[in-house]
């Protein structure tokens, strides 16, 4: 073996594993769906706690949740609604940026009124934050009502009648 086989074979697997990697694109919708439904998961969870034992909840925002800013009962009346709404519109991929959003914002929230947190509460709360960064960046996916709702949307909005997909595409000419 030749010193300068080594190279040629570590470049032949590097094209190797790049040409793997980009095959499994058809996977990014399904990474988008599974990222929504565990945080959508987790918020709506927390919603529902807060909804089932409400007084607990209110006793919770004056003690020991210090929200900034906010009254103890209007902190919790937002912190449990959106906690509830912006799951659902995130988990069915409606408005899936803004849902994103307002999750990382209570989240965001949720870290600052907190006094002390564990270790292990503040990993969890770091994973939310990147499975939401990573939908705000990408958005909800293809396998979500935005896929399908945005570009009629769009379309009707600005009077374009060809929807993506439909028709040919626009022609460009080039001048040499």
């Amino acid at each position: 073996m030749t010193p300068n086989t080594t190279p040629k074979r570590m470049a032949r697997l590097w094209m190797l594993g790049e040409r793997a990697v980009a095959s499994l694109d058809w996977l990014k919708p399904l990474a988008q769906l599974a990222a929504r439904v565990y945080v959508s998961g987790v918020f709506l969870r927390s919603g529902m706690t807060k909804l089932h034992d409400w007084d607990t909840t209110l006793a919770l925002f004056a003690d020991e949740y210090h929200v900034p800013f906010l009254n103890p009962t209007v902190a919790a009346v937002l912190g449990t609604g959106g906690e509830l709404g912006l799951s659902v519109l995130l988990v069915a991929g409606l408005f899936g940026r803004f849902a994103a959003a307002g999750l990382s914002v209570i989240n965001i929230v949720a870290l600052i009124s907190l006094m002390d947190v564990p270790d292990a509460a503040l990993m969890g709360h770091v994973f939310w934050a990147s499975l939401l960064g990573f939908l705000l960046l990408w958005g909800p996916g293809a396998l979500s009502l935005d896929y399908w709702l945005i570009p009629r949307l769009r379309s009707r909005a600005l009077g374009d009648q060809t929807l993506p997909g439909q028709g040919a595409a626009p022609r460009i000419s080039r001048v040499v």
